[in-house]
């Protein structure tokens, strides 16, 4: 989600931005407002706003969407070449910042295919659990480089607060590639315990009763718990369900500890990098330099490039060789990242620096460098402790949302008239939507994956984790097609307006859950598993839902909110993103059913369940579509002649 404003011009421009940033096709129509907007972009929270809009792609975690042209000129001056050294003609920086980008986007992708699958499996947490801290997880990294962002933009200068996030981000890979023991699970029958142990990782995995030598194949189902061929020592052939029971437990001395330490240093190194890296590309290119269009669109062919590959990449270590090679590999893509960056900076020739000189200043009686640094590294400690009890993130992410939203309500319905307060309350309801939008959708990262892996049937080379590449692999070759489409259609004055977009998009993302609650009704096999087909197609109608809703986003902030509030509404836009996940931790956890081992034990039921929950937020989301389609008139009249 982000990308710098460009002032003293009316020209639309696109952009994408779901990691901070959206692609957003921007536009000026009041020249007033616009003077406004770059007065207040002089100030603190403007220049905290302009940061913002510098993030790449969605908000912590999202994609380009193709390679249509970002317009990111600044204000002032005319158009001009640097006769700086250039690579293919754009400054040679590019390439640093493309392969930085590239490879931190390949961690970050690649840790988040196998994140709750790895919870599940290894850890053995419960699917509700698991997705619950996902979310946790999740909601954080949206909300961090908000902070992170401010920093950058009042002290520290996008290129340390970059190599800051770097090193943490590195730290925390490389610290998920700890497996230690995980989880254990026992089995009693009688007096008798038994030790479970899994083979394989992807769905045809083997359940095992061991106790001491004697090791047997076993299935458990609701009637009961099987012996697969002769039973070895005193293991019954069947035991029935009440006749047994199982426990589990948890490395909670050294390998739990050290998996939320990981999710902690990546979600404080997320928000030192992330709201900063693409504004190193703005400050690479001179005002007004027509080139900047193309080099936002080569720095985000790094985005999906890295994102695609990981998944890949990563998911086939991890289920192939083992966890910690997937989360491995990860951390050696960010490694490769941070090298890229420190080594290249004489090519960023001083481009991204602090707003003053930092020497000589100090916070506290420590410089400011080192006040960072021992900032962030501070910073993780409650971030660990908060990741470990994620209901906490909840209970104080969510008042905090609710009351920043009523008071900015207020300040629109007592504090402004006109124009103003009616683009004002549109733009509120719009980032209302938004937020059931996200959080259907983000059901990529926890239920849908779950789904992949419990209710899926695919083929043998596939595994649950590939599935993570079908939403990438489809903004890459979709992308500049439904670019295309609005200015086709915006060339015939037939461009539908923001709230219709919205509400296509919100009909886009049910509609893939009804296909797949219906492909669970009617299409599975003996084994309770839908064809790969149907996943992939839901993934498909998701990923145009963003396409019609993502690329708008910021730019519905910008041209809709008064200018003096306009860094408040961005905040209240990422805070949206951290409460959608939020809610997407919900509903997957409502589509959670027992598993043993980290295997379901009732296929049927779970099939039915996820069915039913599909169902369920799959005419919500059409019927909210709906709705906000009847009342896009009024939204639009509402919107007093912004598009």
């Amino acid at each position: 989600m982000s990308l710098p404003f460009r002032s003293g011009s009316c020209a639309a421009w696109s952009f994408r931005s779901r990691l901070p940033s959206e692609v957003s096709r921007l536009s000026c129509t009041d020249g007033a407002a616009q003077a406004a907007f770059d007065q207040f972009t002089l100030n603190p929270c403007g220049q905290l706003l302009r940061v913002l809009l510098m993030r790449p792609s969605r908000q912590v975690g999202r994609k380009h969407y193709g390679s249509w042209p970002l317009s990111t000129t600044d204000a002032g001056g005319e158009l001009s070449a640097s006769p700086r050294k250039t690579f293919l003609g754009h400054p040679r920086g590019l390439v640093v910042l493309f392969f930085t980008e590239m490879w931190e986007r390949f961690s970050y992708y690649g840790m988040r295919a196998l994140l709750v699958l790895y919870l599940t499996q290894h850890f053995l947490f419960g699917p509700a659990e698991a997705q619950g801290i996902y979310a946790a997880y999740a909601a954080m990294v949206y909300l961090m480089p908000v902070i992170g962002g401010m920093i950058a933009d009042r002290y520290l200068g996008s290129r340390k607060a970059v190599i800051i996030g770097a090193v943490l981000l590195v730290a925390g890979h490389f610290t998920m590639a700890f497996e230690g023991s995980g989880g254990k699970e026992r089995l009693t029958i009688g007096s008798t315990v038994y030790e479970l142990q899994v083979e394989g990782r992807d769905q045809n995995r083997k359940i095992f009763a061991v106790n001491g030598a004697e090791r047997t194949q076993v299935t458990i189902a609701p009637e009961g718990v099987t012996a697969v061929g002769t039973p070895a020592g005193d293991l019954p052939a069947f035991t029935p369900a009440g006749s047994y029971s199982t426990e589990k437990t948890r490395d909670l001395k050294v390998g739990e500890p050290l998996l939320f330490l990981a999710l902690s240093l990546i979600i404080v190194g997320v928000g030192f990098l992330k709201a900063n890296i693409s504004t190193v590309v703005g400050a690479l290119y001179e005002q007004n330099d027509p080139r900047r269009d193309g080099g936002f669109t080569i720095f985000y062919v790094g985005i999906n490039l890295g994102s695609f590959l990981a998944t890949a990449a990563c998911s086939y270590l991890g289920f192939t060789y083992g966890w910690a090679y997937g989360f491995g590999l990860a951390g050696i893509g960010m490694l490769l990242g941070l090298l890229t960056f420190i080594f290249g900076q004489s090519w960023l020739e001083g481009r991204g620096g602090p707003p003053v000189p930092v020497q000589g200043r100090s916070i506290l009686g420590v410089p400011l460098v080192p006040f960072f640094w021992i900032a962030g590294i501070v910073a993780v400690f409650p971030t660990w402790l908060l990741m470990q009890r994620h209901e906490i993130i909840q209970a104080i992410l969510l008042p905090i949302a609710g009351l920043t939203f009523l008071g900015v309500v207020g300040f629109t319905v007592f504090g402004l008239k006109g124009a103003e307060r009616s683009r004002m309350l549109v733009a509120q309801v719009l980032i209302f939507f938004s937020v059931l939008f996200w959080a259907l959708f983000e059901q990529a990262g926890s239920s849908l994956t779950l789904f992949a892996d419990q209710s899926t049937q695919m083929p043998s080379w596939f595994n649950a984790g590939y599935t993570q590449m079908f939403n990438p692999g489809i903004i890459v070759i979709g992308g500049p097609i439904v670019a295309a489409l609005w200015v086709w259609l915006g060339k015939r004055n037939r461009e539908p307006s923001t709230p219709v977009k919205f509400a296509a998009a919100l009909a886009f993302v049910g509609a893939g859950f009804l296909l797949l609650a219906w492909a669970s009704g009617n299409a599975a096999n003996v084994d309770f598993r839908v064809p790969l087909l149907f996943l992939f197609l839901t993934y498909f109608l998701h990923t145009v839902g963003e396409l019609c809703l993502s690329p708008v986003g910021l730019s519905m902030i910008t041209k809709l909110s008064v200018a003096r509030v306009v860094g408040l509404m961005m905040g209240v836009w990422f805070l949206s993103s951290s409460v959608a996940h939020i809610v997407a931790g919900w509903i997957a956890a409502a589509t959670a059913t027992d598993t043993v081992a980290g295997v379901v034990t009732n296929p049927a039921l779970a099939l039915q369940t996820y069915g039913s929950i599909f169902s369920t937020i799959g005419w919500t989301g059409v019927g909210v579509g709906v709705f906000l389609l009847l009342i896009s008139p009024l939204l639009k009249k509402g919107m007093a002649g912004i598009h």
